[in-house]
């Protein structure tokens, strides 16, 4: 089976035989993939009504557990955007009921932020809807193949994920 990335590795060897092309076979490949994957994540957002930071912001807050509630700090290393951005998208989810602001118990200049029923369904429907994309993507691989794409991807990831 050739794929697009094929074509264009090929295409380096023929033009440029000095350069070690190997890695385009794999990063361009992840590339595409991340294209087609956004694509999906937006599908599935979109017939929630949600954007993609919602989903974020929402699902940060139901895998928080019962009561679903975080600081803002909180979400903003589980989201890692910055504080001004934070907090505009509390406000608009706000202002749609999807979360909620109260007073932290623990520290009375803070607030928490809880996900709301309406936020908590939401955030369920739309990772159902999420999952249903995903598997489409991933039918092509048996399951042990996936786990093993799924390891691989895990030792390229994991030295970005401990940077400070």
């Amino acid at each position: 089976m050739e794929d697009e990335v094929d074509r264009l590795v090929a295409a380096w060897r023929r033009e440029r035989p000095d350069l070690d092309v190997e890695p385009l076979e794999v990063l361009s490949r992840v590339s595409r993939l991340a294209r087609h994957l956004d694509r999906a994540r937006r599908i599935a957002f979109a017939e929630h009504g949600l954007e993609p930071w919602e989903f974020d912001v929402l699902t940060a807050l139901r895998r928080a557990g019962a009561p679903y509630q975080l600081s803002p700090g909180q979400l903003l290393t589980q989201t890692l955007v910055t504080s001004g951005t934070m907090t505009n998208r509390i406000d608009r989810l706000a202002k749609k009921g999807l979360v909620g602001r109260l007073p932290d118990p623990s520290d009375r200049r803070g607030v928490l932020v809880r996900l709301t029923e309406a936020g908590r369904d939401r955030a369920d429907r739309a990772l159902a809807g999420l999952l249903e994309q995903e598997r489409a993507i991933l039918a092509e691989l048996p399951s042990s193949r996936r786990a093993e794409l799924a390891g691989l991807l895990r030792q390229l990831t994991a030295p970005f994920d401990n940077l400070p």
